[in-house]
C-alpha cells in the first residue's frame, strides 16, 4: 500500500510499505480521508520523543471496512486504544488508561496509507448521507467537546448564560468554540487567532467571532471559562488575564511544556486549571452525533487534498500559508 512516512524532522516519504495486518478482533480499513493534527507537526518538526522516525504519523481518520462480515460499513475511527479493565476504563475515563495505545505512535502505525487495522470497538458507524471528510473530523473535534464538557463540569452551572473564550483557531480551537455553542453557550464565541488567512473560515463557521490575539475578544477577568487550544507561555498568560475570579481555565494545547501560569492570582482568585488529553469513547461517540446532526454547524472548513501532496501540506501549516483550519488527506485521490 502507499503511504506517506516520516522519516526525519521535515521529511516526509510517500512511498509503497507492508500492507496494514488486522490481529484477532481487528479489521481491515480503507483510508478514505485523514487530517493533519498539530501532534502529527510536533513529530515532523522533530518536537515529539514519543513518535520516532521513521513511521506513519496520522490519527484522524474514517473510511471503510474492507472484507469481513462488515466488508462495506462506512466508519470513523476513535483512535485511542485502551485495555478496557483498568480502573479508569471502568470509569468510563478511558483517555487515563495506564496502557492507552494511539496510532501513529509506536507500536501502532497511523493513518496517512491506504489501508489501518483497528479494532471493531474503536468504529464508528458514518450515516450514507456523511461524506467521510466530515466523518474524519470526528477526533479532533472530541478533543473540544472533552474539554468543554469538563469545563461545564468544572463551573457547576450550565453554559448558558456563560462567557466563553477560546484561545487557538485551529481546528482543536476551532472545535472546542463550535462545541461550546452546542453544549449551550451563548454566541459569539471569541476565538484568538495571530493567523488572519483562518478569520474568514473561523467566521463562516458559527456564531463565533475570530480576532487577533490582544485585539479583541472579552476583557481581563470577564470569561467564565477559557479554552487554551495553543499552550505556550503568552496562551496560559492570556487564559490566566481572561479567567474571572472562580472561573476556570481548560489547558488542551501542547505547544510548550512550561511557563505562563499566574500561579498568585490563580490561587488567591481560586481559578480552576484542567488539563485535557484526548476524550473519553462517550465523548467521541457524542461528538460523532453532533456532527452527523449538524449541530457543530456546516463544517466546510475543512480543505481536502491527495495524500500524495502531504509533504507540501506540512511545509504550508508549518510557514503559516494554510488559511484552512484543518487540511484532510485523501488516499484515493491523485
Amino acid at each position: 500500500m502507499k503511504a506517506l512516512v516520516y522519516t526525519a524532522p521535515r521529511a516526509l516519504d510517500y512511498r509503497e510499505v507492508p500492507d496494514a495486518a488486522p490481529h484477532t478482533g481487528e479489521v481491515l480499513i480503507r483510508v478514505d480521508a485523514v487530517g493533519i493534527c498539530g501532534s502529527d507537526m510536533h513529530a515532523y518538526q522533530g518536537h515529539d520523543e514519543r513518535r520516532p522516525a521513521p513511521l506513519i504519523l496520522g490519527h484522524e481518520a474514517a473510511g471503510v471496512i474492507v472484507g469481513g462480515a462488515e466488508a462495506g460499513r462506512r466508519v470513523t475511527v476513535n483512535p485511542l486504544v485502551t485495555c478496557g479493565g483498568c480502573p479508569a476504563c471502568r470509569a468510563g475515563r478511558e483517555n487515563l488508561c495506564p496502557t492507552r495505545q494511539i496510532i501513529s505512535m509506536p507500536p501502532r502505525e497511523g493513518a496517512f496509507a491506504e489501508m489501518l487495522a483497528m479494532p471493531t470497538e474503536n468504529l464508528v458507524t458514518v450515516p450514507d448521507g456523511v461524506p467521510l471528510g466530515m466523518a474524519a473530523l470526528a477526533e479532533p473535534l472530541a478533543c473540544g467537546w472533552h474539554a468543554v464538557r469538563l469545563g461545564a463540569q468544572a463551573l457547576g452551572q450550565p453554559l448558558a448564560g456563560t462567557r466563553c473564550a477560546v484561545l487557538g483557531g485551529g481546528a482543536i480551537g476551532l472545535g472546542a468554540a463550535l462545541a461550546a455553542l452546542a453544549q449551550g453557550a451563548p454566541g459569539p464565541v471569541p476565538v484568538a487567532e495571530p493567523n488572519r488567512l483562518r478569520h474568514a473560515a473561523i467566521a463562516s463557521a458559527g456564531a463565533l467571532a475570530p480576532h487577533l490575539p490582544g485585539e479583541g475578544g472579552l476583557d481581563a477577568g470577564e470569561a467564565d471559562l477559557v479554552i487554551d487550544a495553543v499552550g505556550y507561555p503568552a496562551t496560559r498568560a492570556e487564559a490566566c488575564r481572561l479567567a474571572r475570579p472562580g472561573g476556570v481555565i481548560v489547558h488542551i494545547g501542547l505547544g510548550s511544556a512550561e511557563g505562563g501560569l499566574e500561579i498568585r492570582r490563580m490561587t488567591l482568585q481560586e481559578i480552576t486549571f484542567i488539563g485535557t488529553y484526548t476524550y473519553t469513547k462517550a465523548d467521541f461517540r457524542a461528538t460523532a452525533a453532533a456532527i452527523f446532526e449538524g449541530r457543530l454547524g456546516p463544517l466546510g472548513w475543512a480543505e481536502a487534498r491527495p495524500l500524495s501532496a502531504g509533504a507540501a501540506a506540512f511545509a504550508e501549516i508549518e510557514a503559516g500559508r494554510a488559511a484552512a483550519p484543518k487540511i484532510v488527506l485523501m488516499p484515493g485521490q491523485g
